[in-house]
């Protein structure tokens, strides 16, 4: 007992005298390291190798727990079982290995910006491709629709008119929120960030004067929102099926989805690649 009270003082005198040294190196290193092992911890969470990794801990704390306790026969073979497991481990969970390396080299190694970047636009691609389903599929059965796509200008006050939902976007779950037997159906949907923030949302009506009497309320809703916001408004009519799209305050009507789908990443992607470029082009210029 006298020898763990000893080994106690003994760790807490070299944490505390480790910690009054610490300097800007040593809190970059630990920073560094944090990343690393959150990396890590990221990439076999979802893999098999995640199980190989609790069962390295279980053993790792039964090899401290045999030194603390003086447990010789346990911390012999706890030490072989390291030697001979982690070699094994590294041949069994190879292609593991091989992927995690492979993700850090090739050509996502030329910046973080680039990796950063592709995968922005990955993910507004799949955005796109749900948002550009569920309207399909509502033209086809004459499900009214509204979907609002919130860029830089926040739209706080008519998301709080609604019911928050906030959750990953997805075809089926923009369908089932307009379909016409949900209490969400008749508002507006609002996005943000690529997901389905809220709900049930009253937009604006349009203050122009000069549009024509075909448009019922919820494309003129959808025109009042591109008058006071940069957000592109996609509309499904419950008439006709017809898909429309309202931005900057004008209104675009008979698109397919193809063509929906094209002006959507011409405007989300393209144009906000362009802008970074200039953006880009304009700081190096100033330096």
């Amino acid at each position: 007992m006298t020898g763990i009270v000893a080994w106690i003082v003994e760790v807490w005198t070299f944490f505390i005298s480790h910690i009054l040294s610490i300097g800007i190196s040593d809190v970059i290193d630990i920073i560094l390291v944090s990343v690393l092992i959150y990396y890590i911890y990221k990439f076999i969470r979802e893999r098999r190798a995640g199980k190989l990794a609790m069962g390295i801990g279980v053993l790792a704390l039964m090899m401290i727990l045999s030194n603390v306790f003086e447990l010789s026969v346990i911390n012999y073979f706890m030490k072989n079982i390291f030697q001979i497991g982690l070699i094994a481990a590294v041949i069994i969970f190879q292609p593991e290995l091989r992927s995690l390396l492979e993700n850090m080299g090739g050509d996502s190694i030329k910046g973080l910006r680039s990796i950063g970047e592709d995968k922005e636009n990955q993910q507004t691609l799949k955005f796109i491709n749900e948002v550009c389903e569920a309207v399909g599929e509502m033209s086809m059965s004459k499900t009214g629709a509204l979907i609002v796509i919130e860029q830089s200008t926040k739209l706080g006050d008519i998301i709080a008119t609604g019911t928050t939902v906030n959750a990953d976007t997805s075809s089926m779950l923009i369908r089932n929120i307009f379909f016409n037997k949900s209490p969400l159906h008749d508002g507006a949907m609002i996005i943000r960030d690529r997901r389905i923030f809220a709900a049930g949302c009253l937009l604006p009506l349009a203050t122009k004067n000069n549009i024509t009497k075909e448009l019922g309320t919820r494309h003129r809703a959808a025109i009042g929102a591109s008058e006071a916001s940069d957000a592109l408004v996609v509309v499904v009519s419950e008439e006709t099926g017809t898909i429309s799209l309202a931005h900057k305050g004008h209104m675009h009507r008979g698109y397919d989805v193809v063509r929906l789908k094209a002006k959507l990443d011409s405007l989300l992607i393209e144009e906000k690649s362009k802008k970074k470029s200039i953006l880009s082009k304009k700081n190096r210029t100033q330096k």
